[in-house]
This record gives structure tokens, sequence and C-alpha cells, in this order.
């Protein structure tokens, strides 16, 4: 029961993804409805099924627009104390050990793993002991780019480290952690701006521009 609940609002939440009145709050935090003259040149944007919603996040309307039927409210925000204290008591990156492991011993850590592992054409490296990549041909599932140094990749945690400390992980033992911080199916090939733009937030606060439905599924996957 609890998984065809789970199933219903994936497909639901998909739905108000790819739908045409789908808003959306663009990096500069202006909300654009299909009425918006930029509705269509967005593409790098956080989805809202109504224009409220936006509002309500901390989005302002675009300049000029004349619906007054639209009610703009401050957001409610928890006071910076609350906030801080909430999303920060006892956690540290080195709970879920010291940066990329290797755990085969291959002198291969989980980043270079990953990039070789991600990379559809082939990879150069740094040198003969082939350590460390260097470059190779990388799609990006946030937006399609395609990406030929490996410098600039970030390895993403679909589920930030930091968030899985608060849904329960601060209970795992360290070397539960240390592996959902090097799981394959955890982590990601993607540019390094968006990687950091998304930080530690859940699927409530940020999903990618692309590909946002396999997003959400492997979020909840790697989740359970």
């Amino acid at each position: 029961m609890i998984k065809f609940i789970i199933f219903v609002l994936l497909s639901l939440l998909c739905f108000f993804i790819h739908a045409d009145t789908v808003v959306k709050k663009s990096k500069s935090g202006i909300c654009h409805d299909n009425n918006s003259n930029y509705y269509n040149k967005t593409k790098i944007f956080r989805a809202f099924d109504t224009l409220q919603h936006c509002l309500d996040s901390g989005g302002r309307l675009p300049k000029n627009y004349t619906d007054k039927t639209i009610n703009v409210r401050k957001p409610k925000l928890l006071s910076p104390q609350k906030s801080e204290n909430e999303s920060s008591i006892g956690y540290s990156r080195s709970k879920f050990g010291s940066g990329w492991a290797d755990l085969d011993r291959d002198c291969q850590n989980s980043r270079m793993e990953t990039l070789i592992s991600q990379s559809v054409g082939q990879v150069r490296f740094k040198d003969t002991k082939k350590c460390e990549v260097q470059s190779g041909k990388w799609i990006s599932p946030f937006t399609g780019n395609i990406i030929y140094k490996a410098s600039d990749i970030d390895i993403d945690h679909i589920v930030p480290l930091k968030w899985a400390w608060l849904h329960g992980a601060k209970n795992w033992s360290i070397e539960k952690r240390i592996k959902l911080a090097n799981e394959p199916a955890n982590l990601l090939s993607v540019e390094a701006k968006l990687n950091r733009q998304k930080g530690t937030k859940g699927l409530d606060e940020w999903l990618p521009p692309r590909n946002q439905c396999q997003y959400i599924v492997r979020f909840i996957r790697v989740k359970n």
C-alpha cells in the first residue's frame, strides 16, 4: 500500500513537472508562467505547479505582470538561528569518511571510478599509473551538456550526505555512511556549478533543469 501511494505521488509530481502549465522560477528568482514572454527562454529553473506557490517560495513576478488575482505574499521563513541549528547539529563531511574512498584499493577512488564508468568516450589519464582521470566525454544528466575536462565535473551525491544525516544516517555505523558516500548508484557526473547550486537540498527544494522524473525516481531508489 505504501509503495502504491509513493508511486501515485511520484506520478503526479512528474505530471506537474512536464505539464505545459508548469511555472518556472528562474535563477534570478522570477516566476514565469506560460503568459510570460520569457517562459520558453527559461531553460534552467525550479518547477512549481502554480504561480502562487512560486511566489510563496520567495519568487517575484516579471515586470509589467498585470494579473490582479495573484496575491504576492512574503514567504514564512525560519529564524536564522533555528534554521542553522536544525540543519547542522552533529553533521560534518568526515562522518561519511575522509573524502572519496578507494574501497577496492586499485588506486582509483570512487570519484575516478565514477568518471570512468560514466564517460561515453575514451578517458585519458594524467599519467601511466591510471589513477587520475584527466579527460573524457560526459553527458550531464542535469542539462544534456557535453563535458570533456574532468576538472569541470563535480560528482553529485543524488541523496546529499547532509540530507541523509538529517533523515536517519546519523544513527548508522561509520561503515554504512562511508558506503553511501561512495555508492555508485548515488553518484552522477555533472557540472560543478549545478552541483553546488543543489548543495544539500532534497526533492522538495531542488530539481535539475532536465530529466527531472528520472532524478526523482533515482533519489527515491537510493533513499529506500
